[in-house]
């Protein structure tokens, strides 16, 4: 899964507590990977998870983070998102909850393509890349399929939703 909030579109450097993706962190290592859903009162309020989708348990979502470095600021940053399994690795998508802008970490992992990406328990370095063609295709329709809200972010966004992949690197 990938984010289909603007829960990515904050980059975060050392978390303190002080705004949502920060919470979304602590929760995130606090629960071995999962964030809890959001109550309809939460969601309104802006936290970045949305209420309960079909086909997740009560954990709530499984996210990962995504351990960058800022494209212009060259500040460490840290994004919580969902995703989705590949073969060696994760694909992420660049929603922005349907804004007409690519979320700031995108351009990040373009600029500066090695990553870490926090799995559960596990840091793991990582080697970020544009999904293109077919392959750009298929991860987006499986993502859709499995958050139909994609389809809306993408055509109210008037861009097509970047598909970042996060490939495993060895060592």
């Amino acid at each position: 899964m990938s984010d289909p909030s603007t829960t990515s579109a904050n980059d975060v450097a050392v978390p303190d507590g002080n705004t949502w993706n920060e919470r979304i962190i602590a929760e995130f290592r606090a629960n071995t990977g999962y964030v809890a859903w959001s109550s309809e009162a939460e969601f309104a309020a802006g936290r970045p998870v949305p209420p309960r989708m079909p086909g997740f348990d009560e954990r709530g979502m499984p996210l990962i983070l995504v351990h960058n470095i800022g494209a212009r600021s060259g500040r460490k940053r840290i994004n919580p998102l969902f995703f989705q399994p590949v073969d060696n690795g994760w694909a992420v998508f660049g929603t922005h909850g349907g804004s007409p802008r690519d979320p700031a970490w995108v351009r990040n992992l373009m600029a500066n393509p090695r990553v870490t990406v926090e799995v559960g328990t596990r840091t793991v370095p990582a080697m970020a890349r544009l999904a293109q063609g077919e392959e750009r295709e298929q991860l987006w329709a499986k993502e859709v399929a499995l958050v139909p809200k994609f389809a809306e972010f993408e055509a109210t966004a008037g861009r097509q939703i970047p598909v970042v992949v996060l490939e495993r690197v060895d060592g």
